[in-house]
């Protein structure tokens, strides 16, 4: 396995959420894009916040005055990596409900209201988050406080489609889709972890989600841009409906943007300590985190604790390890611990999506890296930056990868092939073309029953040019091979996707 920490900084593992999934966290995504300038910003805090400076001289000096501040920052690191997908979620959330940037393409609805994306995405969005070309987004954040609510979906036919159920921690908790419920028109009661009580006839329960507040993660396959228009019907027929007025056919459902408003970094040294035990507070962890919860609130941390009773050395060791927190769990992300290595392939391992009490792996690999992500079972997303000798992929490089005829990608939805720029945004072209896959119109199949795809930044002979998945013209670029509905040779990595191979 390749050590992806050497590998040149735009070299993040990108997971496919909706729209701008990775830019609604600004400051954690500061951290990620640009490292050099989180440490220098750390050699100028004397200069911008006193305290932090302070908390930060040893890291630069090496040097320990205080055993006890050093403890309350060894265990401020600890209670930063466990509570990161609190704090992560409290901004998502607050900016889908609150901030509105661009509704057609970026999350914008109030709580217990689905959004959903207007059309696919192609070169002119530039939001990053490395975006499908697949699917039409849907997205709503729920609170099930008070009582179950209700999700709704016409019949679907043969489309493929999935809403990925996300509790507060970044782990999934169930799913309705394609794969698990089904396509039949149904209804499905997303419960709470405290509710008790009865459904009306035809309400399928879920399982019980593990916070009050949970994240639904939408995507409806589409088959062209001509097929957007059917899309956007079906979508306009999802619902989320309160039990309360469910079944009322004219009931007409409340709107609120009332949520949790996070405080950064950038405005309290302490405001993501603060953030997190509010969230904490709203979203009890489970009880198996008691031992750790007790540890946790020697320092001020912990469900609707304060912060700012502690001793001033704690205060300055909490800032302290919330300034390196999130630059620790990048380094995690790049080192490549999470991944197997195939040809080049990055397999993601079983747990995905669940790491539950792996608390490292759910911070970094799934709320960092962008909010959620999908059970292997539902989708699993190879990523590769290099060809089959090991060297990176260049702009001027043109590149083969061919699947065998018994060895194309083994799925029961779809699969395809996307190119991304080191801005993780798709990559501008004269054809309009983002992705290559399996309903692709116009493939052209070897002679053999092969197929192979052409990857450069201009176009092939007229042969090749139905098979071509254009490339950067300059910079880094990287591809993701996207596989819904896999087979269990892809999970377990008993299927090899074949190498990328540079032919000039």
């Amino acid at each position: 396995m390749s050590d992806t920490s050497q590998s040149p900084a735009w070299r993040r593992i990108p997971e496919d959420v909706a729209g701008a999934a990775v830019t609604v966290a600004r400051a954690a995504g500061h951290a990620v894009r640009h490292p050099k300038s989180t440490v220098e910003r750390a050699r100028r805090l004397p200069d911008i916040v006193p305290a932090l400076g302070d908390a930060a001289k040893p890291i630069l000096t090496g040097r320990v005055d205080d055993w006890r501040g050093e403890y309350a920052y060894t265990l401020g690191e600890q209670a930063f990596v466990y509570g990161f997908p609190y704090i992560y979620n409290a901004r998502l959330r607050h900016d889908w409900v609150t901030q509105p940037r661009n509704p057609s393409t970026v999350p914008y609805a109030p709580v217990n209201h689905f959004w959903h994306a207007e059309r696919l995405l192609d070169a002119t969005y530039r939001d990053g988050g490395c975006p499908n070309n697949d699917t039409l987004y849907s997205a709503a954040w729920v609170d099930l406080g008070s009582e179950p609510v209700v999700l709704s979906h016409p019949d679907m036919g043969d489309r493929y489609f999935t809403f990925e159920l996300v509790g507060i921690t970044s782990d999934n908790f169930d799913y309705v889709g394609q794969r698990t419920t089904g396509s039949d028109a149904g209804h499905f009661a997303l419960v709470g972890p405290t509710w008790q009580g009865g459904l009306p006839v035809g309400v399928r329960r879920l399982k019980k989600a593990p916070s009050p507040w949970v994240l639904v993660l939408g995507r409806t396959l589409v088959d062209g841009p001509e097929d957007v228009p059917r899309v956007r019907e079906l979508q306009e027929r999802y619902r989320l409906t309160p039990l309360s007025l469910f079944g009322e056919p004219d009931a007409e459902l409340p709107e609120s943007r009332d949520v949790l408003t996070p405080i950064t970094a950038e405005e309290d040294p302490l405001g993501p300590w603060k953030t997190l035990n509010a969230m904490l507070a709203e979203n009890p962890p489970p009880s198996r985190h008691q031992v750790l919860l007790q540890q946790f609130a020697q320092i001020g941390v912990g469900p609707g604790l304060d912060v700012e009773a502690q001793p001033d050395a704690v205060k300055r060791s909490l800032a302290r390890a919330a300034a390196v927190g999130v630059p620790l769990l990048r380094q995690q992300l790049l080192s490549g611990d999470w991944a197997r290595l195939v040809h080049g392939w990055r397999y993601p391992p079983p747990q995905m999506g669940r790491f539950g009490d792996d608390f490292l792996k759910r911070a970094a690999d799934q709320s960092l890296i962008g909010v959620a992500a999908n059970d292997p079972a539902e989708a699993v997303y190879l990523l590769n930056f290099d060809d089959a000798d090991g060297h990176t992929l260049a702009p001027d490089g043109r590149y083969e990868l061919r699947f065998a005829a018994d060895a194309l990608p083994p799925v029961d939805a779809f699969w395809s092939l996307t190119a991304y720029g080191e801005d993780m945004n798709l990559v501008p072209n004269p054809a309009d073309r983002y992705s290559v896959g399996d309903r692709s119109a116009g493939l052209r199949w070897d002679a053999d029953g092969g197929l192979t795809i052409h990857l450069q930044n201009e176009p092939p002979d007229q042969a090749g040019e139905a098979n071509w998945l254009p490339t950067a013209k300059e910079g880094g670029w990287f591809v993701a091979l996207r596989m819904y509905r896999p087979r269990p040779e892809v999970t377990d990595a008993t299927w090899e996707c074949p190498p990328l191979t540079r032919i000039a």
